[in-house]
């Protein structure tokens, strides 16, 4: 195939997209959402389903990370050891609404070709869509800042290295994500993957350790009205939720579904739809577990034995081994918590160069895009750390979290309405019943999270 026809069918291959998509967009989409590794996964067009899914089983755990970044440990630390096995049904609704929620992203990203920052601009004009991304690169900030510190206090309790050095140790991070990036997408995958794995078997070691009532575990799933008569328990509950939903999350998954080559017609795109949301909601069910084992371990150790204001990660660690009667438990902590920072790093990585270039079409040298976000990460956290002291890292860690629930509905909301409109998605629109749903949901999260933001306010 010469030059022109290869152009040529390139050009009919957007026109077909366009008119498959809609007319309710501006502009034609233009070079796709992390165009280095766009449609670079190959994924099975025969076959059986499951055969076809594991081609589409990766960017749902990519997103999951961030449902456990530590932040969550922080809330499911401190509900746990406060008030037992009853907010785990707390637990099991923010994942239900995160479910929802990462299913819209994958219907836009697939359906419309675009990822969350690129729809933003093109749907509002320039006065509306700059707040956005200035919005959108806050929130990454905040989100790497939490991770600094996850990172930070896990380097120290292995290696008792000072967080003022820790953090500063994590910008080496940047090299990691080149290394892998240079062997393809499903290597930073599957390293993800891996890490997921240890932190999973750190918990169920320490859960088996600790020994939980069963019982009251499951009687914990269930809904009581504790929750609403309980100030002190509503409050915690709500830090549950409100940690739960990131903005960079919607921004990461909108556009790493496009990195499987699933094909441009309707069937071939309906059914990566399918799968791909298949594939979130299973992650995000992992990411629960280990919430709920977070939750579980705090209750079975720090909760029975009457230690009910364990909020730190370091009072948690250094508490295990007593409570336990084993040194392997705190060791398991803080591998654990280490792997999370770990993964963290990537997905902010990821989600800084979606948002950069789809708000401003201006495209930066990845390593370079990630040593600037880390830099601005590390610089508060290490004046907080040596002003402050270790103890102020804790309040710096709930602070990134309110400046978090301060730019989720910038998030939120234009990802309900875009993948609500028929105008934009075409035949992909999401179903009426999806879309009450997700206005519910949004609508639950924001509340939540403006409520938490004014009792931080007003102390």
């Amino acid at each position: 195939m010469d030059a022109r026809t290869s152009d040529l069918a390139s050009d009919s291959t957007v026109t077909a997209e366009a008119a498959l998509v809609g007319s309710g967009w501006r502009s034609e989409r233009g070079e796709p959402s992390l165009a280095d590794m766009f449609a670079t996964v190959r994924t099975v067009k025969q076959g059986s389903f499951w055969r076809k899914l594991v081609g589409f089983l990766g960017p749902g755990y990519l997103v999951a990370v961030g449902y456990m970044d530590p932040g969550n440990w922080a809330t499911s630390l401190a509900g746990g050891s406060k008030f037992g096995y009853a907010l785990l049904t707390v637990a099991l609704l923010s994942n239900l609404m995160a479910i929802v929620l990462q299913s819209l992203c994958t219907r836009l990203g697939v359906g419309a070709g675009r990822d969350l920052a690129q729809a933003c601009r093109d749907s509002y004009p320039r006065w509306a869509a700059l707040p956005l991304w200035l919005s959108a690169e806050i929130a990454i900030t905040a989100t790497d800042l939490a991770e600094v510190i996850g990172t930070a206090i896990g380097l120290n309790l292995l290696f008792q290295i000072p967080l003022a050095i820790g953090v500063i140790i994590t910008a080496l991070d940047v090299f990691l994500i080149l290394a892998l990036q240079a062997f393809g997408f499903r290597w930073i995958e599957a390293f993800v993957v891996a890490m997921l794995g240890v932190i999973a078997a750190c918990f169920a070691v320490q859960i088996a350790l600790a020994d939980p009532d069963w019982g009251e575990v499951i009687r914990g799933f269930a809904p009581h009205t504790d929750l609403l008569a309980n100030r002190e328990m509503l409050y915690l509950a709500l830090g549950i939720l409100g940690a739960t939903v990131m903005p960079h999350n919607l921004y990461l998954h909108s556009g790493l579904v496009q990195t499987r080559g699933y094909g441009g017609t309707l069937p071939e795109k309906r059914e990566a739809i399918t799968l791909a949301t298949i594939d979130s909601s299973i992650a995000l069910c992992f990411a629960f577990v280990i919430n709920a084992s977070i939750l579980i371990l705090a209750a079975a150790t720090f909760h029975h034995a009457g230690r009910t204001n364990i909020a730190e990660l370091d009072q948690a660690h250094s508490f295990l081994a007593p409570l336990l009667g084993s040194t392997l438990a705190p060791t398991l902590f803080a591998v654990a918590l280490l792997c999370c920072g770990l993964n963290s790093t990537i997905t902010a990585t990821l989600s800084g160069q979606i948002v950069m270039e789809g708000f401003l079409n201006f495209r930066i040298a990845p390593w370079l895009r990630r040593l600037v976000t880390r830099l601005i990460a590390i610089v508060p956290a290490v004046v907080v750390t040596i002003w402050a002291g270790e103890k102020a890292t804790g309040q710096l860690l709930i602070l990134s979290q309110v400046v978090l629930s301060l730019q989720l509905p910038f998030a939120v909301v234009p990802l309900v309405m875009f993948t609500a409109s028929r105008a934009k998605m075409g035949p992909f629109v999401a179903p009426r019943w999806l879309t009450v749903l997700a206005v519910a949901t949004a609508a639950l999260i924001i509340a939540l999270n403006a409520k938490l933001v004014w009792d931080f306010v007003n102390g």
